[in-house]
């Protein structure tokens, strides 16, 4: 459930599928104004013509150069902006280190994310209010040698999120900064054969918008993530690059 019955202007970058997907859907059939982004624009004439009024869309490409004045038509297309979710991004292994997987992965990753998540930080502080949330990984916490730039760029959300954090509270503005940390969901980024604890999609879109209600600083989904986290910090390098 919502959290509450206020109707909300969520834009949701990044939700023509998976996890961006599901939140949207659950924010719309609650009741609220939702702008999503996405590349495919037949998936996003899909999700609006499934919630007609409720579900507005913009196509483009977090990593060309409309980034900012797409979001700002979406905002004029929703009446508002409450919440921003940066849920966009690519994490495809790079075992041969792939040098164009690599810098799709930091484009989209990390200059996308930063041009988008910036403005939007300066956006509410000038409004007074609202919150802004990014779905980082479990991967933040530690380099991976299967996928370097995937865990590298995510280190780099977690980072830069917890920075505008404590940043707020300097500036002494009550603005929700919420860094989600999934472990495995169950949704195509999900790779591997190895996976375990394995979050159903729609009970960790929940969790998630449970955790934006509460204005949450650092969300994983499940919970019980957060022990794989300790343990993923805490492991000596020599034991660690057995299995990182």
């Amino acid at each position: 459930m919502i959290a509450d019955n206020q109707i909300k202007r969520i834009i949701i970058v990044g939700g023509t599928s998976g996890i961006g997907r599901k939140m949207a859907e659950l924010y719309a059939a609650a009741g609220n104004i939702v702008g999503i982004t996405g590349r495919r624009k037949e998936l996003l004439d899909e999700i609006e013509n499934m919630y007609p009024g409720k579900i507005k869309t913009e196509c483009f490409d977090v990593t060309g150069n409309e980034n900012i004045e797409r979001l700002t038509s979406l905002i004029q297309k929703t009446g508002g902006l409450d919440i921003l979710v940066y849920s966009s991004g690519i994490g495809e292994l790079s075992k041969e280190l792939d040098w164009q997987l690599d810098k799709l992965t930091v484009d989209t990753n990390v200059y996308g994310f930063i041009e988008i998540t910036n403005w939007a930080f300066n956006f509410f502080i000038g409004q007074g209010h609202g919150s802004m949330a990014v779905i980082s990984s479990i991967a933040a916490n530690r380099g991976n040698s299967w996928a370097p730039a995937y865990s590298a760029s995510k280190a780099f959300q977690s980072n830069y999120f917890e920075a505008l954090a404590i940043k707020t509270k300097k500036m002494k503005k009550d603005i929700g900064i919420i860094c989600i940390e999934p472990g495995f969901v169950d949704t195509k980024m999900a790779k591997g054969n190895k996976r375990f604890w394995v979050v159903p999609l729609e009970k960790a879109a929940r969790q998630i918008i449970v955790g934006i209600e509460k204005k949450k600083q650092k969300l994983y989904v499940s919970k019980r993530w957060w022990m794989v986290a300790r343990l993923m910090r805490f492991t000596p390098f020599w034991l660690y690059k057995k299995i990182g």
